[in-house]
């Protein structure tokens, strides 16, 4: 081979690898905006239902019980400000709260009862659809040639969002009672 044939195969290559990062870099920006549109959105969710536990608590006291009441205003205050710095934990005491009140609460409208348990399904929905962008940049951010070209390498790993939900129960109930895929 002469050396213009190695130098066009040299350049061949150099061009493949540049279209590959920029095709990478392109990826993985729509990515981490996938990302945060996803927070946002779970974000948004876990906001209301804290809003509405506390409309709740406030409100509607007598029909939850002095109690219980006052436990709803302390998970609402420890969502808004965790102490241990853990949101994960102060979400899921709140929503163990809320899955422990009877179905029927007399003296509660339904509006808000109904408000309740769809915040509960789109919370559940939107923290899926936040962990599988976080996932999906994940891993490409560990693929091979991108670490090794450090791309992305100054921005933070985005963490998985992990709390208790009812979306087995409502995704098995909705399909008939089938048994709900993971």
């Amino acid at each position: 081979m002469t050396p213009d044939v190695w130098l066009l195969l040299t350049a061949a290559v150099v061009l493949l690898l540049a279209a590959w990062v920029t095709w990478t870099l392109t990826r993985l920006g729509r990515l981490e905006a996938r990302v945060e549109r996803a927070w946002t959105a779970l974000e948004t969710q876990l906001t209301r239902r804290a809003e509405l536990a506390e409309e709740l608590a406030r409100h509607h006291a007598a029909a939850v019980g002095e109690e219980r009441a006052a436990r709803l205003r302390a998970c609402v205050r420890e969502v808004r400000a965790p102490r241990t710095g853990d949101r994960e934990l102060a979400e899921n005491a709140l929503g163990r709260e809320l899955r422990e009140l009877p179905d029927d609460l007399p003296g509660v409208p339904s509006g808000l009862r109904a408000d309740l348990a769809g915040t509960a399904i789109r919370i559940g929905l939107a923290r899926r659809f936040y962990n599988d962008a976080v996932r999906d940049t994940s891993a490409l951010r560990t693929r091979r040639l991108p670490v090794l070209l450090r791309l992305h390498a100054s921005r933070p790993v985005p963490r998985f969002f992990d709390i208790e939900d009812d979306l087995r129960e409502v995704t098995g109930s909705a399909a008939g009672g089938g048994r709900a895929r993971p």
